[in-house]
């Protein structure tokens, strides 16, 4: 019941994920700054989680929190801060189909880090470790094509547009090039992310404090880099249409649930786990964005979002074995264990 509470709750997530992305680029076409957005959204979040934090520690001893801890919770913030940025700048130059498609490199990009930082083993003489190196790779060839190949558009969008698909490549509206590198950029910041905060929620299993602690470090963080990056003092006052519905949906069901959600299924599960539901908001993504924004489906995104699946389902499996394998081992240890084999029983006659 615990792992189809887990599966529930990550397929949930990539809905909220999806669902955000939408919204911000039909914001951003409303000139919502992408840069100010993250600032409003992370100090609104933080309101809510620590409502939710007072709420749920009220009866419950909190976990003793060490210097250690919370300078790691910062870098965390920085990295959380970095994903953020690059995705919905990507975003702004792109559309959420192709942010959908391109964070399918995360599941590879967290696999090639936990083989690094030791949390997944690999051996090449076992067809499941095999099957996750290929998937890996596929996964990343497939990304490549949604990102750098368009192709001929299979349905059209809600506006007509004459130009070739190479014109709209270039386009400073529809830079598809530009957007795919920073979404590809802010994917494996958010790879990283899984990693290390897995480790933190291994040291302190205390989801909603991390995720508050974390929250406030890039609202100071996303604060100073807008107030950098964004010259036009407009920019600041916030407009009751999109932009507020915007803020307001991603502080509460993205940065506040989402974020606790995957700390959560981080520590029960890991990351590697939690990132393979990643590919699953690229079928949503394809919905939503033809459905309500009028993007045009374009066939390279139809041939890489095939690869990526491939690749995608490769990683399954393989991870579906290693796990099969480790609870047969699990259960001939048992066994071997127990008082009532033979072999114990005559060990134990010859004293």
């Amino acid at each position: 019941m615990q792992g189809l509470g887990v599966i529930a709750a990550l397929v949930t997530v990539q809905f909220l994920e999806v669902g955000l992305n939408t919204m911000v680029k039909a914001a951003m076409s409303r000139g919502m700054s992408n840069y100010i957005f993250v600032v409003y959204s992370n100090a609104l979040a933080i309101f809510v989680l620590l409502l939710a934090s007072i709420i749920y520690y009220r009866k419950r001893s909190l976990p003793p929190l060490k210097f250690s801890i919370v300078f790691r919770i910062f870098v965390l913030g920085s990295l959380s801060c970095s994903v953020q940025t690059f995705m919905y700048t990507g975003i702004g130059y792109s559309s959420p189909t192709l942010a959908s498609a391109v964070i399918d490199l995360m599941p590879a990009f967290t696999f090639i880090l936990a083989i690094i930082s030791r949390m997944e083993k690999l051996d090449l003489r076992f067809q499941s470790s095999l099957a996750k190196c290929i998937g890996t790779i596929v996964s990343i060839a497939g990304a490549l094509v949604v990102t750098l190949y368009k192709g001929l558009p299979i349905t059209s969008a809600s506006s007509p547009d004459s130009r070739q698909p190479n014109e709209v490549l270039l386009s400073p509206k529809s830079n598809w090039v530009i957007g795919g590198c920073l979404l590809a950029t802010g994917s494996f910041c958010l790879a990283v992310l899984f990693i290390f905060q897995t480790l933190i929620i291994r040291d302190y299993p205390s989801e909603l404090m991390v995720t508050l602690i974390c929250s406030i470090f890039v609202t100071i963080q996303s604060a100073s880099i807008a107030l950098f990056a964004e010259k036009d003092p407009a920019a600041w006052r916030l407009r009751l249409d999109t932009e507020l519905i915007t803020i307001c949906y991603s502080a509460l069901f993205v940065i506040a649930t989402r974020s606790v959600i995957v700390a959560w299924a981080c520590r029960k599960k890991g990351p590697v786990y939690v990132a393979l539901f990643s590919p699953l908001g690229m079928v949503i993504a394809v919905v939503m964005g033809v459905s309500f924004l009028g993007d045009t489906l374009y066939l390279g995104s139809v041939i890489g979002a095939v690869v990526i699946a491939l690749g995608f389902y490769a990683v399954i499996w393989g991870q579906a074995q290693e796990d099969k394998t480790i609870e047969n081992r699990g259960i001939c240890s048992l066994e071997s264990s127990s008082p009532n084999v033979p072999l114990l029983q005559n060990k134990n006659l010859d004293f």
